[in-house]
């Protein structure tokens, strides 16, 4: 199975909000990028995501998972090709991973969230999933 990593502002959709949806999950609506749709696309029902608040806090806090697998946003103009999956909490991270510490890591160099870090759905390779995991204390 793949591992991921959303994105999203804490003001307009946070972790605690994540959490507070419960089993039931939510929809990860507003992606209008080829590519993170791409990435939507491509996730299966139980993948795993890192959750990520970006701009306020800029760290990885939890750890959710694919329960709807892509189905098209219903908001989307007609003939526009933007999807949704549904998520739903899974566990918080024991420690929060920053942006900064990320950076800091030589074996995480590569990863998406360093090499294009305004793309808001990213593959996480198996090494970086395992390494996150390890530094926040899972």
């Amino acid at each position: 199975m793949a591992h991921w990593l959303i994105k999203s502002e804490p003001f307009k959709w946070s972790w605690a909000s994540q959490v507070a949806a419960g089993a039931k999950g939510t929809h990860w609506d507003g992606v209008r990028n080829h590519l993170a749709k791409l990435n939507l696309m491509k996730m299966k029902l139980g993948e795993e995501v890192f959750f990520y608040h970006s701009n306020e806090g800029l760290e990885i806090v939890g750890i959710a998972k694919v329960i709807r697998e892509a189905y098209p946003d219903p908001v989307a103009n007609p003939g526009e090709p933007w999807v949704l999956v549904d998520f739903a909490a899974v566990k918080p991270l024991p420690r929060p991973i920053s942006l900064r510490e990320v950076k800091a890591t030589p074996a995480l160099a590569k990863m998406a969230l360093v090499t294009c870090m305004r793309l808001s759905v990213q593959p996480v390779t198996d090494e970086e999933w395992t390494l996150i995991s390890g530094m926040s204390g899972l």
